[in-house]
């Protein structure tokens, strides 16, 4: 048995990774479980013709047991029905990874309320609601499960025009460490964990200056990739001992500033 399948005492432990369709951080996180064993629901909205595209790739590739399911994280209801159609699919539910969110520049004079309101719901509110409904299935298994939470790195160095965004990535990190205490007291073996992804997935029309400065950025002198979060997301999964942190994987990138820049670069 690898690591995974002796943490969850499960041949193919079962994985939801919400925001898991579209080619980002959270595609990249369901294919490193599925390859180490792992059944995996993945999660879309809108990209659901692409989500099916990897389930039936990750199938071809691994022989996984796969699920799609959709829906609207702004909607209260739906990570309820994501928890209840993974469980009902595979009969059990024995890791959870919130990797969907939602992020746009945008300058703060022109920040509204109702904008304000949107990353909350969606990188805050819906992170609990799955995590809580996760941790319903889990409370009922004898190895419990593993929830690992996706903040940001730059929360403690925010950089311009995304002053919506941070503040609902920021309380990602303090609802992980409380979902850590509530869980643990239905079923000690819950754990609650989250990654802080650093400067990955940059965008390919990005200038070699760019480009430059961001490796610059780093104590480890590279951009880094979406199978760095995938491979950090597995090792939280595996390791029964880590509860309640939260973990930068930024090369470096929140202790390290090199005088004169200011570069900031999305990770989802």
């Amino acid at each position: 048995m690898n690591e995974l399948q002796t943490a969850f005492d499960c041949d193919a432990p079962v994985a939801l990774v919400t925001g898991s369709g579209a080619p980002r951080v959270g595609r990249a996180i369901a294919l490193e479980l599925a390859r180490h064993g792992c059944r995996i629901a993945l999660h879309a909205h809108t990209s659901v013709d692409e989500a099916n595209a990897v389930a039936t790739s990750m199938t071809d590739r691994y022989g996984t047991e796969s699920i799609v399911t959709q829906g609207a994280l702004d909607c209260d209801q739906t990570p309820e029905r994501l928890v209840a159609e993974t469980r009902d699919a595979f009969g059990r539910l024995d890791i959870l990874v919130n990797s969907a969110a939602i992020w746009t520049p945008t300058p703060i004079q022109r920040v509204t309320p109702d904008e304000l309101r949107d990353y909350f719901q969606i990188n805050t509110i819906a992170t609990f609601l799955c995590a809580r409904a996760a941790a319903n299935v889990m409370a009922d298994q004898k190895r419990g499960g593993s929830i690992v939470n996706l903040g940001d790195w730059a929360t403690v160095r925010p950089y311009l025009d995304h002053a919506a965004y941070f503040p609902s990535k920021g309380a990602v990190d303090v609802l992980t460490r409380s979902l850590a205490v509530e869980f643990a007291q239905r079923n000690p073996t819950i754990r609650v964990n989250c990654i802080k992804p650093g400067p990955v997935l940059l965008d390919g029309e990005a200038s070699d200056e760019r480009r430059r400065k961001l490796c610059a950025s780093t104590l480890s002198g590279q951009i880094g990739t979406a199978e760095h979060i995938a491979h950090a997301v597995r090792l939280l999964c595996e390791n029964s001992f880590i509860n309640g942190v939260c973990l930068p994987v930024d090369g470096g990138r929140s202790i390290f500033a090199p005088d004169g820049l200011q570069v900031g670069e999305n990770t989802g």
